[in-house]
Formats: C-alpha cells, structure tokens, sequence
C-alpha cells in the first residue's frame, strides 16, 4: 500500500475531526463593498450605496475584505496586508475596481494579483500582488472606462504605463501552518524599478464587527503586550469564542491600534461613537493625524507598520506568526525550517496528484489552477430575515425592500465556507458555477467538493419548493440543474483517485435533488408537454431577447438548451439511482422513473408532429429554441449557438453488469422497448446487437449526432483554434435579425466583449470561448465514443478530410483548450492576448490568470480575470492528458479506459 503523503494525513485528520487543519484559510473576501449583502438602499443599487471610497471608513455588516488575508472559519478574526508608498492618497487595503455602472463592460477589477500556491488544508499559500512606485490612478482607471463605449475595449492599469520601466514592487505574502492554530507568514517585498523606493508594510489584524449591529455581542479586544523577546513586538487578541491569540510581528517600526468600527463623521456628518474608527490607521499613515490612532495601544483593528527603504532589484523579508500559543523564539531557524518543509510537502502533494509525464508549462498551469480554486474558498454569511428587516441598534431599512429583491427566500440562512467564482467581480456562489468547481475541487480535496454540494441543498439554502437558489443578486433566477451531474462526477473522481466509494454522500444529495426536479416540472415545463423554458439559464445574452424577463412578442419559449438540460438532469439522476439500487433495491423504482421520464423528454426534443414546432429543424440538421407567439402562431429562432450543442449533454450508456444486477429495473426497461415504440423511435438506439449487450440513453441519434458535429467541427462555425464557440461565426456574417414592436433585435457574432447591454453586459455568450460547456461537451463525446467505439468517425475539422473517433475529437478539443494557457511556438500565451508585459516580462510571464472566459478567434482571456472556479476544469484536462498519453493513444484505449473517464 502506498504511504500517504504529509498533506494527505493532514486531510485523514481534518475527516475523521481529529484536528481542525481547515480552521484556518484564505477566507477574507477580496471585495465586500458594492455587494447586495451589504445594500440597504430602497432601490437596490448596491454598486452605489456602498461604494469603494467608502470602503475604508465603513464597517461591514456581513463580512471583510483584504489583500492576500486569511481569517478563522467563522471569520472572527482577519489577517491582511496594506501597504502605502507615499504617493497614493489612500493605504492600499483592498483591491480595486469599477463597479458595474462605472465599467464599459461590467464590473472590472483593476489589480493585479496572482495565487501561485495553496494545498487542500492550507498548510501552505503563496500569493502575489504587484504594487505600483507611483500613485496609483484610480480616477484615470474610472474616467477613461466610463468614456469608452461598449464597442471599445476596457482600459486596463497596465493602459495607464503606472508599471513603466518595472517602477513597481512585487509582494509576496506566504502561510505556512506548524499546526491547526500556529500559522507562519512571511512577507518578501521586491524592488523591480531601477532606483531605491520606501514601502510602508502594514501587516494588519483586525475583528470582524459582530458587535455593532444587535448591541448584544461581546465586544473583542486587541491589545500590545510587551513581551522581554529582542526586536519582536506582540499583539494579543481576545474573543470571547476563539479565545486568546497572539499576533508576533518581527522588527515592526510601531503597533498602531483602533477600532474596526463606522467613521459616521466622515461618512454622514454625525457624531462617531468612537474616537477611533476604521479609517483610523489610514489617517495616521497617509494624513499623518497622530491622534487618529489609540495611544492607549488597544482596539479591534491593529497594524504592525513597517518602514522599508528597499533597494533596486533587492528584497525585504518581514515575519510574523499568528498563533494560539506563547514563544519565548517565535523566529529563527525553526521558523524557516517549518516553511521549507510545508513548501516540499505540497509539491509531494501535487506529484501524488499528478504523477504522470507532464511538460513543466502544463504543471505550473494545473499547479496554479489548484491555488486558485483554494485561495477562491470564502467566508459567506446572509441571514434574508435580518437583511430585509434590520439590525435592532441600527435604523430600520427602507420599507421596499420587504417586496424587493430576494424578498421570498426569508428562509435563507448562509454562513459558510464556499468556493466562490471570482473573489472580487463575484464574491457570492452561483450554483451552476459552483458544481463546475467540484470537479477540479474532487481531484484534490473531495470532502470539500461534497460539502459545497450538499450545502446548496441543505434546508437553509434550498427553497422549501426545491428550488435552488441561483445567486445573491436574484435567487430566483434559473441556472441550468448541473447539481446531480457533479455529485455523480465528484463520486466517481473519488473512487477513481482514491478509492472509497461514499454512498452516504450520493444518497444525501439524490434525495433533495428529488425536490428540486419537481420543481422544475412543476415550474418550468409551461405546458405540461415535457418542453421546458427556464429563462436565461445562465447563458446571459445567448439568445435574441433576454430570456429572464417578458418577451417583447408576448408568449414563450420553448427552449432548446432548457429541454436538453432536464434531459440531462433525468440521466443524471437515473446514474445515481442505479448505483444506489446495488445496495438498495428500494432504488430500482426511482430509477425506472427516471429512464421513462427521459424518454418522455427526448421524444418531445424530436418529435416530428403535424404542428411544425419541433425543436430539431431537419433542413438545417440543428436544434433551434421555438417561440410561441399568443396568437398561437410559431416561429423557430434560427440562431446557431449552444442551444443547439446542448442536446449532446444528454447521454448515458446502461452497462450488461448493472442491468443484470437489477432484474425489476431491467424487466421495466424491456417492457417499455417492447411496448412503447412510438417514444423509442425518437430517442438515440437503446440497444447494440448480440446478448446483454450495453445500451445508450441519448436525446441524439447517430445521424443527429453527424449533423450537429459537421457544424460543431466546422472552424467557420463553430470550432476556434481554442475551443468552442458558444455562437457560430457563420453569424459574423449573416446576422440573426428579428423585428418586433418597431423594433429590431439581433444576434451578430461577437468573439470578445459584450457589444451590448442585455442582461447587464458583463458577460458574453455570443461567439466567446466558455470553459464549462466545452468540458461537458468533452464529456459527451467521451460517453458517445464508449458506446460507438472506433468504428464512428467524423471529419474534424470539417472539410479538411482527416476523419477520427469521437474519443479522437474530444482529446483535440481538450488540446485546443489547454493551448489557451500555454506557451505557443512563439513562446507566447494566447491567453494573455495583447498585453505585452505579460508576453515578455519574466516577472509577469509564468503568472497565469484564469478568466472567466476567451476570445473566440485569438484565445485572449476575457471578463473576470480570476474566475479560476469553473476555469479551473482546466485542471482536469491536464490530468487526462497526462494519464491518457504516451502508451495509451486514444484509438488503442481499452473500453474500461474510457469509461473511467467519461464516468
């Protein structure tokens, strides 16, 4: 048997509560301000009501914020860093960015920033961030973005030439746990510009303000202690749940304190309850106001201030250690030693995970996707109830809010540790994107990836009618039902890589799934007729209307990606029943209700009736979503985009071995191919020849599948050099145009940004390259091929006469994926696009960022730029690579092969 590595004893010690390793993390948000949880307006303009020149004067009510920090998993207690450099007018204490009113496509974080390391436990992290010499250009960065139309590009901080002539330093900040309570930092501040510059370092520790808001909590206490250590200063802090903890800061100049509390002077012209208030240590440092600060060296925010006159090209290292227990050395060589190993340990970890012949350029991508799926884990608290009526020592909210936003999910009750998208442009869990995250999350911590699963559907989140809530700007929106794929997925990744087989866990999440699948029958199926709208779905401005608010023709849709989506969703959920049937034959029924649900759906998706309002148009070979118009007139909406991809989610094959094992469900399973051919002749083959042989569940048939595939291979349409794109560029040239109301509606191929503003125009689904359903559509041919075997190949791409399996295909898209992050023959990153200093910099080159998705003709990474979560399947695809490679060509795998994969 294999010993395990030092991380994974520290993951068996977190599982079996031996000791809490999680305790501790990268929780801290990097934005807090402008979220809806911290809106109290009438109106619901969060971006206004607390904005970020407020941000360092205002306490939060629902959480904190910082630069590279950590807090405990309650968030009682926050470490981070702020740093001046004499020329801004503010302390850098959080990351800064437009808000979506400001940005000339959404909101748009202006900093940079890059997670290069972090294990499942946090025994180790190590994070970057590239401050500028110069005052920062906050007005210029809003000025300039909110003059440039949606037809230009955003302007970034390198736009501004704040990093000309490297005139920047680059910070450094590392954690290393000696044990659960004992964390190790170490803070390494470079001078790349060419001359001597002085950084002001504050390492800050800081009480999230639960006191304030209801006047019943007790409030903490930090405090100096003067301690006989040589050149070692000590902060003491005190919770009345977390106990006492010590803060040791090494050389620091000074310890500056006050209180994490409202400067409502400043803020709104009343008095302060306090003399020392947030913004006190900002004041002190940059307006130098001595008596903004305790001189009395207490408070429930302290900053050890560091004054650094670092060299060109040189290095300053500071130390801290946060800890729960008292050192005579905290320093010294023991401290060093405990990183050095932490710093091995993890990459035995990441070996252990990734044990296969790699190129050293994927490993830094995977090794850095990894840092970024846990430096994006996030302390999230919202209480709907408090929220909507208030805190009972503070004013009463404005009356609308109790029939506005969120206003029907009183019951949810969120605090949790939770993998978030992006920490600064989507600091709040989506549920589609978060079950994309357990995917890459199950590889390396498949405890954790459950968790958040099981979490969404616990009773304090999911709706009491089953709905899951989608995210914290509208709950009730519709994002597409993925929960049940990525609980199968994480369930078959664990027993893959590990091992164990956790039945608990997928029962767990199937019966509340159960709810949730009736209410999207119940909900979104508008006819009863097994066709289902859904809304946007989470594809933003995928189609030609906004598909979440009222269509300017009357009616609805039928949607094509909403109907696949269920399709899906049944399959998904007929996979876990049958694996639950082998240990429970209570089982057998839910699945067989499942198969006949799916047969139902996929007849519907392909049914050719006298109506003319199939989804799938025969002329074109693609599937379009239908409008029903209220004169009962039908118009198919002819845009080629995912909507019409989507259908090739829905397959799954039935193995001889299972259905032999379950005679009830295999006996209902024959009745109905035998009795029921009228829902069977539109639904793919169910059956190979020859005994017991394995069947295929699929929405698309064999000629279905070459159809769609001809237009999905066919790099004129739908296949960039980098992926799939998610419109077709046929429309870069034949527009989908629809008049309605005197008005005209469109759909043009459009590779980068948004050119418009429908559903908010911070994200773009018209011709851009998206990471999660490239990985699904990946998937699915891996589960086509399974069934079809060698034998069905297609040309790829289209027209070029190089014909291959589907296994074949989806290894190529997996390539062209992965191309987007690594250097090309050119020795540049496509995903970097234009941006020079990353192409050519050494400093800059090997930082990888994850965006929230790519441009469909050049690979550039777009919109978010740390959305490393559903992103981070990129993780994934390396592994494959890496495992299926050399010896194991795709076209010599063995069945069982394949089947561990696309299982």
């Amino acid at each position: 048997m294999v010993s395990l590595t030092a991380e994974e004893k520290r993951l068996q010690e977190a599982r079996d509560r031996q000791m809490h390793w999680k305790r501790w993390g990268p929780y801290l948000s990097d934005r807090q301000w402008g979220t809806v949880r911290e809106d109290y307006s009438a109106t619901g303009s969060a971006w206004d009501y607390f904005p970020h020149e407020q941000a360092r004067s205002r306490a939060y009510r629902w959480g904190e914020d910082g630069i590279a920090g950590i807090c405990d998993h309650h968030q009682r207690l926050c470490f981070a860093i702020a740093l001046w450099n004499g020329e801004d007018s503010i302390l850098k204490e959080r990351l800064f960015g437009l808000t979506g009113n400001e940005g000339n496509h959404g909101e748009d974080v202006k900093e940079y920033y890059f997670y290069l390391d972090n294990t499942p436990t946090h025994s180790y992290m190590k994070c970057l961030y590239k401050y500028p010499h110069r005052t920062f250009p906050y007005s210029q960065l809003i000025e300039e973005n909110r003059r440039r139309s949606r037809r230009e590009i955003e302007y970034e901080l390198l736009d501004t030439g704040i990093f000309n002539e490297d005139r920047y330093f680059d910070i450094f900040v590392e954690y290393a746990k000696n044990y659960t309570d004992d964390i190790l930092i170490q803070i390494s501040v470079i001078n790349r510009g060419q001359e001597a510059k002085t950084l002001h370092l504050l390492p800050t520790l800081w009480f999230r303000n639960t006191w304030t808001w209801n006047g019943k909590q007790d409030k903490p206490s930090l405090k100096e202690v003067k301690e006989e250590i040589s050149d070692v200063s000590t902060v003491e802090a005190f919770h009345s749940t977390l106990g006492k903890r010590w803060l040791y800061c090494q050389k620091a100049t000074e310890i500056l304190f006050t209180e994490n509390e409202t400067n409502h002077e400043k803020l709104f012209g009343v008095s302060n309850t306090s003399r020392y208030v947030k913004d006190g240590i900002n004041d002190y440092i940059v307006h130098e106001q001595k008596a903004a600060v305790n001189p009395n060296q207490i408070g429930t925010k302290a900053a050890a201030h560091y004054i650094l006159n670092v060299g060109a090209g040189e290095t300053k290292i500071v130390q801290l250690r946060l800890t729960n227990e008292l050192f005579l050395t905290p320093f010294g060589d023991e401290f060093n030693n405990i990183f050095a190993t932490r710093q091995r340990e993890a990459d035995e970890f990441y070996q252990r995970i990734t044990p296969f012949s790699l190129p050293e350029d994927m490993r830094t991508v995977q090794r850095q996707a990894f840092a970024g799926m846990f430096w994006s884990k996030q302390y999230y608290q919202f209480t709907i109830d408090e929220w909507i009526n208030g805190d009972p020592a503070e004013p009463s909210p404005p009356n609308e809010r109790k029939h506005g936003r969120n206003n029907e999910w009183i019951h949810l009750n969120n605090e949790d540790i939770l993998s978030m998208p992006d920490k600064w442009e989507y600091p709040y869990y989506c549920a589609w994107d978060l079950a994309f995250h357990a995917i890459p999350l199950a590889m390396i911590d498949p405890d954790f990836a459950k968790e958040q699963l099981i979490l969404l559907t616990r009773e304090w989140y999911m709706h009491p009618n089953g709905q899951i809530p989608a995210y914290e700007w509208a709950f009730s929106d519709v994002n597409p039902p993925v929960h049940a794929w990525a609980a199968w997925r994480v369930y078959k990744i664990e027993q893959k890589m590990y091992g164990r087989a956790d039945k608990h866990f997928l029962e767990r999440v199937f019966q509340k799934l159960l709810l949730n699948f009736t209410w999207w029958v119940n909900r979104k199926d508008v006819e009863g007729k097994n066709v289902f709208q859904g809304g946007f779905l989470g594809l933003d401005n995928i189609g030609v209307f906004d598909r979440s608010k009222e269509l300017p023709t009357g009616g609805h849709i039928d949607q094509s990606d909403g109907t696949s989506w269920m399709g899906m969703y049944c399959l998904n959920m007929l996979a876990i029943a049958l694996e639950l049937a082998q240990s429970n034959s209570n089982y057998e029924d839910i699945a067989t209700k499942f198969f006949e649900h799916f047969l139902y759906i996929a007849d519907a998706m392909n049914h050719i009736g006298d109506e003319g309002t199939e989804l799938w148009d025969e002329k074109d070979g693609f599937y379009y979503d239908v409008l029903h118009l209220p004169n009962n007139h039908n118009l198919t909406l002819k845009v080629r985009s995912l909507v019409g991809l989507i259908p090739l989610f829905a397959v799954e094959t039935l193995e001889p071995d299972i259905l032999a094992a379950l005679p009830n469900f295999k006996t209902r399973l024959e009745w109905f191919i035998n009795n029921r051919p009228k829902l069977r002749q539109n639904v793919a083959c169910m059956e190979t020849r020859g005994v017991g042989a394995r069947r295929l569940l699929a929405i698309v048939n064999r000629d279905k599948l070459r159809c769609i595939l001809q237009k999905m291979l066919d790099e004129t349409e739908f296949l960039s050099e980098y992926g799939i794109r998610s419109v077709s560029k046929y429309h870069a040239e034949y527009p989908y145009i629809f008049y309605a109301n005197n008005s005209e509606y469109r759909v043009d191929y459009e590779p980068a940004e948004s050119n418009s503003g429908l559903f908010g125009g911070n994200s773009n689904w018209r011709g851009p390259i998206w990471f999660p359903v490239n990985y699904l559509i990946i998937e699915s041919l891996q589960k086509f091929y399974h069934y079809l075997g060698d034998d069905f190949k297609v040309e790829c791409p289209t027209g070029s006469g190089k014909y291959i399996n589907l296994w074949e295909v989806a290894c190529e898209l997996s390539q062209r994926l992965i191309k987007i992050f690594i250097n090309n023959e050119a020795g540049n990153r496509p995903v970097f696009g234009g941006m020079q200093k990353f192409q050519t910099d050494p400093h800059w080159h090997d930082l990888i960022l994850f965006n929230e998705y790519f441009h469909g003709d050049n690979g550039a990474g777009i919109g978010a730029s740390h959305q490393t979560g559903w992103t981070g399947l990129i993780a994934k695809l390396i592994q494959q690579v890496g495992e299926y490679s050399g010896e194991n060509q795709p076209g010599e795998m063995k069945k069982n092969q394949v089947q561990s994969v696309a299982m």
